[in-house]
């Protein structure tokens, strides 16, 4: 089963490049991240053609999520449902042959101490919240997408440059790492224990061909499927060409 997540920064901006990524990587499910576009106008027909079925949870302009599969996702749910008055569609959850799928866009956090980086960090308390409230570590659990936020200082390309910056402060790490102590294994450094790759370069200062990049993309999963952990990497090559999103696929694959 290979499970894959990809920020698009515009689903209907970058609809031929995620249906021929589709057809190329074919992965067995995608989750999708800032789709910018409202439910009703997600491009079902053009993903269903290339051979996935959609759950989405969209917004008009802003955030947006999704997860596509190969087999219909089942038991869907949008939202954290926490009682908490949240617009923001970050969150869609469904069943796929058997796994609990999470695609999650986590918040930016702008500037640090912003109202923006304690929304941030109150949404990773409030997801942590909702997987112990709904699940179990020994269930098979995949929670992928862009979770800004570099775990480590191998996943920044300049520490220093980075240091005290969102994206790379203490309290981000230390929200990811509470949401993770649930029972959470990155599949890409379990892997790639010594590996310094990158998910998002900036649109600017030819960061990408200088690899100048953040590692904020991330793939986590319970015990039952890093167990079964086979592969797991960055598409660089989805970054590439002209009018590309400013994130490259993630994907981990898992053994039956």
């Amino acid at each position: 089963m290979k499970i894959a997540a990809w920020n698009v920064n515009s689903v209907r901006a970058r609809l031929d490049r995620l249906v021929d990524w589709l057809k190329s990587a074919q992965p067995d499910v995608v989750c999708l991240q800032e789709l910018k576009c409202q439910d009703t106008e997600f491009p079902m027909e053009a993903v269903r053609a290339a051979g996935y079925h959609a759950a989405v949870h969209g917004q008009k302009t802003y955030n947006g999520v999704a997860i596509l599969a190969k087999t219909e996702p089942t038991d869907v749910v949008r939202g954290l449902s926490d009682g908490v008055d949240d617009t923001h569609a970050r969150v869609i959850a469904a069943t796929v042959n058997g796994v609990r799928v999470l695609s999650v866009y986590a918040p930016n956090g702008q500037a640090v101490d912003s109202d923006q980086y304690k929304y941030k960090l109150q949404w990773y308390g409030r997801l942590r919240r909702y997987l112990d409230t709904r699940h179990k570590p020994g269930e098979p659990l995949v929670l992928c997408g862009d979770w800004n936020v570099a775990p480590e200082d191998i996943d920044v390309w300049d520490v220093a440059l980075w240091e005290g910056q969102t994206l790379c402060t203490p309290k981000e790490r230390a929200a990811l790492k509470e949401l993770c102590a649930f029972g959470l294994t990155d599949t890409f450094r379990k892997l790639h224990p010594n590996e310094q790759r990158f998910s998002w370069w900036d649109y600017r200062m030819l960061a990408f061909p200088k690899n100048q990049g953040l590692r904020i993309d991330h793939i986590f999963a319970t015990a039952p499927l890093a167990e079964r952990l086979v592969a797991a990497d960055v598409d660089r090559e989805a970054r590439k060409g002209k009018q590309p999103s400013d994130h490259a696929p993630v994907w981990a694959e898992f053994k039956d």
